[in-house]
């Protein structure tokens, strides 16, 4: 199992990389869809979320078809909201929750409903027992939005991803495999983030932590995912004061 990890780290590794380099050479579209503007003024490349995102979900696969889809979902619903929240200044649940009463539905709705519906259905594949199975889905879901919000300053959302799956890769089986992935997609993110080269943007630490997710749901039976869903709904309900100690790092 050992060796699986450790394929299942360098094959997610490698693949952000490549995919990182060959968006970067060619951005499909043209370079302004590709730029962001970050906190400190600078253009930067969202080259590496697709990168990250694919790789992870490549990595989540080889574990189980199901996780590798529900990180590919969280990814792309990620990218939905990269493309068409641009400049969206709305954050949070409720401020897309209030805009859907009102009849808008905006990529951020669309991104809460698409990640959440998702990883209900993973957790019907993933899990065996009716309410497993619900905690699971609580879980992936609550994870994909707990990276997202540490996602403020450069390195925030890798760095959280390495330091939330490093205990899945003690566990042992398929959690470790998981873990293993995580690892490997955010470490090959990190050095680029970190210069302000690259960001993940919410492609990539949607699907991290989706990826996240779903190695808590394979390492634990019901008191780990019980635990895990209060920490990622009570990082959900105070998801400004998470962002801003992410922010104060």
């Amino acid at each position: 199992m050992i060796s699986r990890s450790v394929t299942s780290l360098a094959l997610a590794a490698g693949l952000t990389w490549a995919g990182t380099a060959v968006l970067r050479a060619s951005a499909p579209g043209g370079r302004r869809r590709w730029e962001r503007t970050n906190h400190a003024g600078r253009a930067v490349g969202l080259y590496s979320g697709p990168a990250t995102a694919v790789a992870a979900a490549a990595g989540a696969g080889r574990v189980h078809p199901a996780a590798g889809l529900v990180v590919l979902a969280a990814g792309a619903c990620g990218a939905h909201d990269d493309i068409a929240g641009a400049g969206d200044p709305r954050r949070g649940f409720r401020a897309h929750l209030g805009a859907l009463r009102g009849g808008e539905v905006t990529s951020g709705a669309v991104k809460l409903f698409g990640i959440s519906a998702a990883a209900l259905a993973a957790g019907a594949f993933l899990k065996e027992r009716p309410l497993d199975r619900l905690l699971a889905g609580v879980v992936v879901a609550g994870a994909a939005h707990a990276v997202n919000l540490v996602d403020v300053r450069p390195g925030r959302a890798a760095g959280a991803a390495l330091a939330l799956a490093a205990p899945g890769l003690l566990r042992g089986g398929p959690g470790a495999e998981l873990a293993a992935a995580v690892t490997g997609a955010a470490a090959a993110a990190l050095p680029g983030d970190l210069a302000e080269r690259t960001m993940l943007g919410d492609t990539g630490a949607h699907a991290l932590g989706a990826a996240l997710g779903t190695a808590a749901v394979a390492c634990n039976g019901r008191p780990g995912l019980l635990a895990h869903a209060v920490a990622v709904v009570g990082a959900a309900v105070y998801g400004d004061r998470v962002s801003e100690f992410a922010r104060s790092l």
